[in-house]
């Protein structure tokens, strides 16, 4: 589960809060040996051929996963006093979607490949979504909701790479450092760009896993490359905890959120072509668990733009 909003900087603005459930599956040796899959049958056939097509599929040095999410996106502008359209600031604008992924990997190598389906608009439930929070926590409602982006269905095809460049290295006794490469990019009409960056992390027995990424496509990590890793471990060295930092920059060709609608005329913002993420966060592996906090400072995304933004990312994480 990954949880993101900019109440960790005490501010209620832009991109103002995500949230992301994910279920990742054990290795994929366990879908070819299911009894159905050896019957005889047309489903049972199209389910084979379907598989066989994954990639990596038959390379014995790695490790293959599907991954499922469901999860929600939201941005205001600044002012969400005022019921008017402000035209030179974002939009209102939400992201209501599942996705189902396919990760190929050993300890080196990660790819993942995407398809996230969902809505924007009033289907995307933002506005009551946040309404409730509001109302739970005390806080005055945004007034703008009238005027988000129009409903819309969307459809996102991803592909992402990290690469461990720097193997484990060992300074004294379980401590340790990596460094991990990662680049890709996305198309559809929710968005489309190319991006790349590196995290670097240095701790007590880092697990043996690709990082802490943000709720963004291709982002699930946190799950154990191998057995080796410490959320394995049933004594007393289950339990390791780690420093990290990691920067990224995307390209962006195209942003529902500030560009607005695709085939409808909508609010929109002119947004800015290269924007990137610096992110700063410490993480704690205990038992089967792995907690994680990162800061987020971004810069504009769009012209007109008061300064970048700040906020926190929270995710917790269950191997089982």
């Amino acid at each position: 589960m990954r949880f993101e909003n900019d109440l960790f900087n005490s501010t209620d603005r832009l991109y103002t809060n995500g949230i992301k459930l994910n279920w990742i599956s054990p290795e994929l040796d366990w879908f070819e040996e299911l009894n159905w899959m050896q019957q005889p049958g047309t489903f049972q056939d199209i389910a084979r051929d379907m598989f066989s097509l994954l990639p990596y599929h038959d390379d014995e040095t790695r490790q293959g996963n599907f991954a499922f999410s469901i999860g929600q996106m939201m941005y205001t502008p600044n002012d969400t006093a005022t019921s008017e359209l402000i035209i030179t600031e974002r939009p209102y604008a939400g992201w209501l979607y599942g996705s189902m992924a396919f990760h190929s990997k050993n300890y080196r190598l990660l790819d993942s490949f995407e398809i996230q389906a969902g809505f924007t608009g009033k289907w995307s439930l933002a506005k009551q979504a946040q309404d409730l929070v509001h109302s739970v926590r005390g806080i005055p409602r945004a007034n703008g909701w009238a005027n988000q982006i129009k409903t819309e269905p969307g459809l996102v095809m991803v592909y992402d790479r990290k690469y461990r460049l720097v193997p484990h290295l060992k300074f004294s006794g379980r401590w340790g450092a990596d460094a991990i490469l990662h680049a890709g990019g996305t198309l559809g009409n929710i968005s489309t760009y190319v991006n790349g960056g590196f995290e670097i992390r240095a701790g007590w027995d880092l697990p043996a896993d690709f990082g802490s990424a943000l709720i963004r496509p291709g982002g699930d990590t946190n799950a154990p490359v191998d057995t080796n890793d410490v959320r394995y471990r049933d004594d007393y060295r289950s339990f390791s905890a780690h420093l990290f930092a990691a920067t990224t920059a995307r390209f962006v060709l195209r942003d529902i959120f500030l560009d607005g609608n695709t085939f409808r005329n909508s609010h929109n913002v002119d947004k800015k072509l290269l924007v990137a993420d610096l992110v700063l966060g410490i993480s704690a592996v205990y038992s089967n668990f792995k907690l994680s906090y990162a800061h987020v400072i971004r810069t504009k995304e769009f012209d007109g733009e008061p300064g970048g933004h700040d906020f926190g990312s929270l995710s917790l994480s269950f191997t089982y």
